[in-house]
C-alpha cells in the first residue's frame, strides 16, 4: 500500500516511528511533513497537502500525526472527498475504516504511546473497505458534501 503521511514539530517522533512500522510492514510512504518552497510548517498547512494528495489518489491511504490529533483532523475533513477519523483505539481505528470508509488516520503523540500507535495501525491498514451495511451511510455522506460544495458555489456566484 502506498501511504501519504505528514506530521508537525509535536509528533515528529511518532511520525518517524510510524514510518519505520510502515517500512517494516512493507508498505511505501511519501512524507508531506516538510514545508515546500514558501509553504508553511503549521499543523493546518501540513495536514491539507497531506489530504489533498490522498483526494488525488496519489496514495491509497494517510496518516497524520501532532500533538493531540484533533487539529490535523479537523483540517483534513475540510478537504473535499477526505474522511479523516482521529483514533486513539483499535476498535475506533477500524470502525472509522469499515463504518465509515476513512482514507486518513490522525493520532497524537502526547496522547498514545508509539507501540499502541503501531498497532492501531496496522489493525486500520488491514481493515477492509466499508462493511456492505455501512455503504448506503457512506454515501449519505459524500452526498451531504457534494450537495454542500455545491450550495457554496451558487452561494459564491449570486454575491
Amino acid at each position: 500500500m502506498n501511504i501519504a503521511i505528514g506530521c508537525d514539530d509535536a509528533a515528529v517522533k511518532l511520525k518517524e516511528e510510524l514510518v519505520n512500522h510502515l517500512v517494516s510492514l512493507g508498505h511505501d510512504y511519501t512524507d508531506y511533513s516538510d514545508a515546500i518552497n514558501d509553504e508553511s510548517n503549521l499543523y493546518p498547512d501540513i495536514a491539507e497537502r497531506t489530504a489533498r494528495a490522498v483526494a488525488e489518489n496519489k496514495h491509497d491511504r494517510g496518516i497524520i500525526v501532532c500533538g493531540t490529533g484533533i487539529g490535523v483532523s479537523i483540517v483534513a475533513n475540510k478537504v473535499p472527498g477526505i474522511r479523516a477519523a482521529l483514533c486513539h483505539d483499535v476498535f475506533s481505528a477500524v470502525r472509522a475504516r469499515k463504518s465509515n470508509g476513512a482514507q486518513i488516520i490522525t493520532m497524537g503523540e502526547r496522547v498514545i504511546g508509539v507501540e499502541l500507535a503501531k498497532t492501531i495501525l496496522e489493525h486500520w491498514l488491514a481493515a477492509d473497505d466499508v462493511d456492505p451495511s455501512s455503504q448506503p451511510k457512506v454515501q449519505r455522506i459524500m452526498d451531504i458534501e457534494e450537495k454542500l460544495l455545491n450550495q457554496e458555489g451558487e452561494e459564491y456566484a449570486s454575491a
